[in-house]
């Protein structure tokens, strides 16, 4: 029986437990901290799976494993950041301590009044140690980068100078230290305005380029160093290995750096043998630890893990040429006057403007030589290159020079846009939008002053292509780099070309999707690095799949393209016979090529992954020559390069370069101008309106029909305090009857409200307020400056209202009640912080919701959570009531100085209030009655601040003082309330768009046509009345629900389970005991005496 029992419980234990290699931790989960080194162990179980281990040490550095090392080391700590470096030091030496409790806390190099060099630094650690010959140890070994100048004329002999520093702190090392494994990172600050060398403070140079090929220059130096094999060779017990990729320590604000437990992962993965196949995480909310597995058990050295080159890119087609298969490539008989009668052979100049797509970086690096990015070959840039000819180098100018054998303006070889051989190619690497004007004036400015050129009288083509950068920076200053905005400059540069230059035709290269490159980071095994891109590129490798920052990417790409669409087709580059735009959209969907096995082709890219190869090249001037013969409104706009781009030729019947004219194209024009809006009310198109058949005896059966009786509870918001104000004067004027949340004026298609949508499905809902001032409230007994102190009272009127009112019946209607609070609270915090502190707040809150829980049958309350104020600071107005009454309303907030302590403190209590308010509700104190239900409704969670065409913040939804919000900020906020009614509990929007759109409202769907509450929201809830479980279904929500059972049989017998669970506890118990057993005796022998690590739990 017992080895029945036995082979019984294996088998479920085998069935139930997962075997990982890495465990993902969500960073925006805080718990207490490991205060010793016996509360981290306890975390173990957590993070990695135990592997099997020797009884006794390792004797090879190249078998090492993470419970083998006692003591951490850290070397070329920056003293400018000691701190921050000490922190990341720290976690990792936690990591280790999973495996070896008793691991030494990481000692690092004492601070000094003078620098000290790494030799130095060596010397004194390699005389602390020399007592020190049995014990395994880890030196980290730190090679700063900030005190190097990355644009600078001597960096590469810098870099010299600090390999030739770490070879001679490493053989100190290895001559004197023993049972030692040394790992070096480069270390680098990446600060948000690195002006600490002249170079750098150039406007036109593209500090992010430098400052990531000062890096990979660093990297490539030191590894060719270390690959030696002096350093793996010599001796068993010593070796030094270079980490894959630099640390960067990233400046958020000005005081705050980069979490210091993502760089702790990065070195803990770099210090573990690498995982074949393992994919790069690009998730910054989530920690991805990696875990050593029975296949790859040590610590990394070069023999155990043979570094991998970057990069498996396929080799490059050498013949990048074109047969062009035109036939009559003739001029027109005599010069044209009309640029739609231009010929391919009337082209006289090329020139291009653009970024360090058309300087051509990196394209024509070889063998993944990174650093070879920074070189600009203008010679084979699609636009403007000109290199060799047709048969061995595809570009526009080559392709024009088969028409027209003496062209000019295009570039050659390899320089910066000042060089000779640049000659029209003023393109900048790293440039943006705003950078185009002075392109164009200076491009303009050599046209004239060249003799070659006959500037009045020379057919000219001009290549615009420009936006990538914008796209990279836009999460920096959404507003700066909106589309609008971007565009604009766009069109300044192109308004100098159209009033200063004749005879041209300019090509405007809508902006590619840049998107698509992240699929080139997201799997290692293309060996891309992805650092570098981060570095050059922040806004589009950072943000996680799926999410609604990605989404943004995504859709401001697209709006780039459609504003440059709406530029081109207002016809304002149309007024001249000899001048004209046109937008060639070649690059609008482009697909990324792959290989067979449907990874990436990096043989389309630079070493970077990020900048184009010459195949690339070669594609994009073929795709751009056909775009140019494609008639307008008729352009290809996809593109897949891996069919292969065959060259167009002109037509007998058109044998012109195509323009709008020549199209017959008709120019839309700009969008009609919308008719000014009269209503702030929307649309209704929900079907699925009826009531329950019956009325419901539960609130999470509740269809919006069931509810007859609307209330509210709140301040000045929910008074509609100055929501129609136009003027000071009005602004004392409560607008009950257009609040968001409880006013009943006129009807949805004009008015948006909570009850006027309601009305939809109940046309006599009870309770909603109407008009103005105090005479028709109804259930709405909010009062303007209310704090939460006041809420218990309002609570109690409101129960007297409804008991006294004749047309409710109080204990049978559904009721539906919608509290908004704590405004008034936060921004006067700074002045009681003992009043109104979180805890007061919680109280306060509870004492109102236990008044409803106890006396107020059949009903749903709905509370807000206080809305992140910090977003109001954006609001500005030239009036007096912006400038002078929004400070005084919320001083708090509104008047503490910028990054200044009161601020951070302020923002720090207003997350705390959205947290308690979440807490209080999901704790499991109101889910006792089946017809009353409390639920957080968080659209103001993360409050976006609505922003106009412009990008700056649309103050029309905002009252006379920039505070309250207006009718179309009630709307808004009806709107979100509604929908956020209508989504589950755990998926429920937390943010407000502020589209103000007519069709925002949502409908109840057939599947689940009830108002979400707790219960409802998880497919495994069931309500129950009995005494509440605390099933862990979503962070921080305890669910009545019952457990989701296995599809097992029934006649199991009782007394199998506990046979079974007295076995595995025995079982579970005689194997801990040897365990400990084991790790005493070990322990004994490695170490005398333990000392406790002060854990920094991640």
């Amino acid at each position: 029986m017992a080895t029945s029992a036995l082979l019984i419980l294996a088998a479920l234990v085998g069935s139930c437990a997962q075997c990982t290699d890495a465990v993902s931790v969500n960073v925006r989960k805080t718990g207490p901290s490991a205060e010793k080194s016996e509360n981290t162990e306890s975390y173990m179980p957590m993070l990695c799976s135990p592997i099997p281990a020797p009884f006794s040490s390792s004797s090879s550095v190249h078998t090492l494993r993470p419970d083998d090392i006692s003591a951490v080391y850290v070397l070329g700590v920056p003293p400018s950041h000691r701190l921050e470096a000490s922190r990341v030091v720290n976690r990792v030496a936690e990591l280790l301590s999973m495996f070896n409790p008793e691991v030494n806390p990481p000692h690092v190099a004492q601070t000094s009044s003078q620098p000290r060099s790494l030799l130095e630094e060596a010397e004194e650690l390699s005389l602390s140690l020399s007592h020190q010959a049995t014990d395994w140890k880890f030196v980290l070994l730190l090679v700063p980068t900030d005190s190097m100048c990355a644009c600078s004329p001597d960096v590469a002999a810098d870099v010299n100078a600090v390999v030739q520093e770490v070879e001679a702190a490493l053989e100190l090392l290895q001559k004197r230290l023993h049972h030692t494994l040394v790992h070096v990172a480069v270390w680098s600050t990446d600060h948000q305005q690195d002006n600490r060398c002249e170079c750098m403070r150039d406007e036109g140079i593209n500090r992010r380029l430098h400052k990531a090929t000062l890096l990979k220059t660093l990297q490539d130096s030191l590894s060719h160093f270390l690959e030696n094999p002096k350093w793996h060779s010599k001796q068993a017990d010593f070796t030094a290995v270079l980490q894959s990729a630099p640390v960067i320590l990233e400046q958020i604000s000005e005081n705050t750096w980069s979490d210091p437990n993502q760089l702790a992962v990065q070195l803990w993965t770099n210090l573990l043998q690498p995982l074949t196949g393992q994919t790069e995480f690009m998730d910054s909310s989530v920690i991805s630890i990696l875990c050593p597995s029975q296949e790859r058990p040590f610590l990394r050295t070069q023999i155990n893990s043979p570094s991998e080159k970057e990069g498996n890119a396929a080799s490059v087609d050498p013949d990048m040429g074109t047969e062009i298969p035109c036939t009559d490539r003739s001029p027109s008989p005599t010069t044209p006057t009309s640029v739609h009668e231009l010929r391919p052979g009337d082209i006289k100049v090329v020139a291009a403007v653009g970024d360090s797509l058309t300087a051509a970086n990196g394209v024509g690096a070889k063998n993944d030589n990174l650093l070879l990015v920074i070189n600009e070959y203008r010679g084979l840039s699609w636009s403007i290159g000109g290199d060799e000819n047709i048969t061995n180098v595809t570009t526009l100018p080559n392709i024009l020079r088969e028409f027209n054998p003496n062209l000019t303006g295009f570039s050659e070889g390899i320089g910066k846009e000042d060089s000779p051989q640049a000659f029209l190619n003023q393109a900048v690497a790293g440039a943006k939008a705003g950078d185009m004007v002075r392109q164009v004036r200076v491009l303009v400015d050599k046209m004239k002053a060249d003799s070659s050129i006959d500037f009045y009288n020379d057919w000219k083509v001009i290549t615009m292509f420009i936006g990538g950068n914008d796209i990279c920076d836009f999460c920096t200053d959404s507003i700066f780099f909106s589309p609008r905005n971007v565009v604009k400059r766009i069109q300044q540069a192109l308004d100098i070309l159209h009033n200063e230059v004749p005879r041209a035709i300019v090509n405007l290269v809508e902006v590619l999707n840049i998107v698509p490159l992240r699929d080139l980071h997201s799997d290692k095994t293309l060996g891309c690095p992805t650092w570098f891109v981060s570095l050059v590129c922040p806004c589009i490798l950072k943000p996680k799949e799926g999410s609604a920052e990605l989404q943004k990417v995504n859709d401001l790409n697209r709006a780039y393209q459609s504003a440059m669409r709406e530029l081109i087709d207002s016809g304002r580059y149309d007024t001249r016979v000899n001048f004209t735009v046109v937008l060639q959209p070649f690059l609008r969907e482009v697909y990324l090529p792959r290989l067979e096995d449907g990874r990436p082709d990096r043989s389309y890219f630079s070493p970077d992954c990020f900048h184009l190869s010459q195949r690339a090249h070669t594609l994009m001037a073929r795709a751009l020559w056909n775009n140019m013969l494609e008639p307008v409104g008729n352009k290809t706009f996809t593109q897949d390069f891996e069919a292969g781009i065959d060259l167009k030729c002109p037509s007998e019947t058109n044998p012109f370069i195509r323009t709008a004219v020549n199209s017959n194209y008709t120019f839309p024009g700009p969008p009609p101008t919308p008719p000014p809006v009269t209503n702030w009310g929307s649309d209704f198109s929900c079907v699925n309106t009826a009531p329950s058949n019956s009325v419901p005896t539960s609130a999470h059966r509740l269809r919006p029909a069931d509810i007859k009786v609307v209330a509210a509870l709140g301040d000045s918001l929910t008074a509609g305090f100055g929501a129609k104000a136009k003027n000071l004067l009005q602004l004392r004027t409560e607008n009950r009857g257009v609040s968001w949340s409880i006013g009943g004026d006129k009807n949805l298609e004009t008015v948006t409200t909570l009850p006027n949508i309601l009305k939809k499905f109940n046309p006599n809902i009870k309770g909603m307020s109407k008009g103005q001032g105090t005479t028709n409230t109804g259930f709405n007994v909010a009062v303007s400056g209310a704090k939460i102190s006041g809420i218990p009272g309002q609570v109690q009127r409101l129960i007297d209202n409804m008991k006294k009112d004749s047309t409710v019946d109080f204990e049978n209607d559904w009721k539906l009640v919608t509290l908004f609070i704590g405004g008034n609270d936060l921004c006067q915090y700074c002045n009681d912080r003992a009043t109104l502190s979180p805890q007061n707040y919680t109280h306060h809150m509870m004492t109102s919701l236990d008044i409803l829980y106890k006396e107020v049958p059949r009903t749903i309350v709905s509370i807000l959570e206080i809305l992140e104020i910090e977003g109001l600071r954006r609001i500005k107005r030239d009036s007096l009531g912006c400038n002078v009454l929004q400070p005084l309303v919320c001083p708090c907030f509104l008047q503490a100085g910028e990054d200044s302590p009161e601020l951070a403190e302020v923002k720090r209590i207003n997350r705390e209030l959205q947290i308690e308010t979440e807490n209080l509700v999901y704790g499991g104190r109101y889910d006792g009655r089946e017809d009353f239900a409390v639920v957080v409704q968080p659209f103001f969670q993360n409050t976006v601040v609505p922003v106009n065409a412009d990008g700056r913040p649309d103050d029309t939804y905002f009252s006379a003082d920039c505070f309250h919000f207006s009718e179309r900020g009630h709307a808004d906020m009806a709107s979100a309330l509604w929908n956020n009614m209508l989504e589950p509990v755990g998926k429920k929007q937390t943010y407000n768009n502020f589209r103000n759109s007519r069709n925002n409202i949502k409908c109840p769907t057939e599947e689940h046509p009830y108002i979400f509450t707790k219960v409802n929201s998880f497919p495994m809830s069931t309500s129950t009345t009995s005494a509440p479980t605390t099933t862990a279904t979503a962070p921080g929500i305890h669910s009545t629900a019952l457990p989701l059972t296995p599809d097992c049989t029934d006649t199991v017998p009782v007394w199998l389970a506990a046979v079974l669970a007295v076995v595995g506890l025995l079982i579970g118990c005689v194997v801990t005991w040897l365990i400990f057993c084991w790790r005493t005796k070990r322990n004994k022998k490695r170490m005398t005496s333990v000392v406790e690590m002060e854990g920094t739990g991640f």
